[in-house]
């Protein structure tokens, strides 16, 4: 009897998460274009104007976000002056990954410079947040053809003492994992999700449209749920990797952290980053946490229209 009940009562949960994520698909529909690449569909967001001048600005999220958390307010306000490339990085958002394993900043640079290459985007000036400081790193070190700067925002470079969350863990252990991922998350997420995303907005407040307006929900579908917590137990050991190298950058860096970031801590990533990078500066923000990119946007654009310049007389000129 106990085992009929549970046969259930998943059933059911597995009927309402299939019903959430259809409702979930119409709230927030896909904006951008789909860009097939080798193991991956890219949605890229192409805004701002084609011709402005220097080069464009691509942005990449985290962890648990997708295109949208970085274009609000930070991609709508370079969009004014910049071309702005936007991309959901595979398996987050609208962009899918044929293999959840396809995790690494390495695996998902490659697909990132082949979606650029298909939009005929040469060399930019790549903004990356969190888990994507990793990629953005990565990134300038294999693909400096087209990495012109890097702007990196609270970013995750080396190892770090600990795991990444027991629940991550156990949603990439084989059979259970899924089983999470397509009966209880959603339902249960859905209640969580808002207090999740204050509590790493602090010590700012969140902006109290921010979880609908950036399309934050779509995480708790199955397939992103799953492609997240592969993302993030892979990422500990992928830097660990690619550490060493960070001495062999070329391009102009710029780290801004805030001093109050308890999601990625500046003294174990930023500091040391910058220290090993020869052209590497370092902004450390006070009282700001770790959502850097909205606590301080207008910094941001500052910086990053300073690189502009500094790189102008030896950038391409911006692709059609």
């Amino acid at each position: 009897m106990i085992v009929v009940v549970v046969v259930a009562a998943l059933a059911v949960l597995a009927l309402t998460t299939q019903a959430g994520v259809l409702a979930l698909q119409r709230a927030y529909p896909a904006q951008g274009r789909m860009i097939e690449v080798a193991g991956a569909t890219l949605n890229v967001l192409d805004i701002g104007p084609r011709d402005a001048a220097g080069p464009p600005i691509v942005i990449i999220h985290g962890a648990s976000s997708n295109l949208q958390t970085m274009r609000r307010p930070l991609g709508d306000m370079l969009a004014l002056h910049h071309r702005v490339i936007l991309i959901d990085r595979p398996g987050h958002g609208w962009s899918t990954r044929a293999r959840l394993e396809d995790s690494t900043p390495a695996i998902q640079g490659r697909m990132i410079d082949a979606a650029l290459e298909t939009l005929g985007i040469g060399r930019a000036i790549f903004v990356v947040h969190s888990w994507a400081g990793a990629l953005g790193a990565l990134m300038a070190l294999d693909y400096p053809r087209r990495i012109a700067g890097l702007v990196m925002l609270a970013p995750v470079a080396y190892p770090w003492r600990g795991g990444v969350g027991w629940y991550n863990k156990l949603v990439t252990t084989p059979v259970i994992g899924p089983l999470l991922a397509y009966t209880i998350t959603l339902p249960l997420g859905y209640f969580l999700v808002e207090s999740g995303a204050r509590n790493v907005f602090l010590p700012q407040i969140m902006p109290e449209d921010f979880v609908a307006n950036t399309a934050t929900p779509l995480l708790l579908r199955p397939r992103e749920f799953l492609a997240n917590a592969w993302d993030l137990a892979a990422l500990k050991a992928a830097v660990a990797e690619q550490a060493p190298r960070y001495g062999d950058i070329k391009v102009p860096v710029v780290v801004i952290a805030g001093d109050m970031d308890k999601t990625v801590s500046p003294n174990i990533h930023s500091r040391p980053f910058v220290a090993a990078v020869p052209d590497a500066k370092l902004i450390v923000l006070p009282d700001v946490g770790h959502i850097v990119q909205n606590a301080a946007p207008e910094r941001v654009i500052g910086e990053i229209d300073a690189m502009i310049d500094k790189i102008a007389p030896s950038t391409a000129a911006p692709a059609d």
